[in-house]
């Protein structure tokens, strides 16, 4: 089901690393940020709890998956997970690899940029990317009690 108006039904939210029945991984396009990433859940719904038992497992497994591969891929100091929805209300998490040199660290994504990124250290994060997003993809399509959207 989805919101008129909603942002995060009218389109993907980013590039579209998976597309599932019930969530999508993109990747946000944030300054000072290379890998940010967001899952969002298909059906409109506002909060964690709106969903089933066993949607929510789904879900946070599915966050745990990104997390997993985020980790094993970039090596990061530190991984931001958050569900705010304030400005969105549409079950959305943020998955963001944070590194000493990015934009805002060692504050949250959304305060104040705090330097410039050194273009080579972007560049060495995002040409980790594909592999990375491939694993990504790999991983979620394997969930169980997932299916990846036709």
């Amino acid at each position: 089901m989805k919101s008129p108006g909603c942002p995060l039904c009218e389109g993907p939210g980013g590039a579209i690393v998976f597309q599932g029945d019930r969530f999508r991984v993109i990747r946000s396009a944030e300054a000072g940020l290379p890998a940010f990433y967001r899952l969002v859940w298909s059906a409109h719904v506002r909060e964690f709890s709106d969903l089933a038992p066993a949607d929510r497992h789904l879900c946070i497994d599915a966050v745990a998956c990104v997390e997993e591969a985020l980790r094993r891929h970039l090596d990061p100091v530190k991984l931001n997970l958050a569900t705010l929805g304030n400005a969105v209300p549409h079950l959305h998490w943020h998955i963001v690899a944070r590194f000493e040199w990015d934009s805002h660290f060692p504050g949250a994504p959304w305060a104040a940029a705090q330097r410039q990124v050194a273009p080579e250290a972007q560049a060495r994060i995002e040409a980790l990317l594909p592999p990375l997003e491939a694993d990504i993809a790999a991983r979620l399509a394997a969930l169980p009690g997932n299916r990846t959207a036709t």
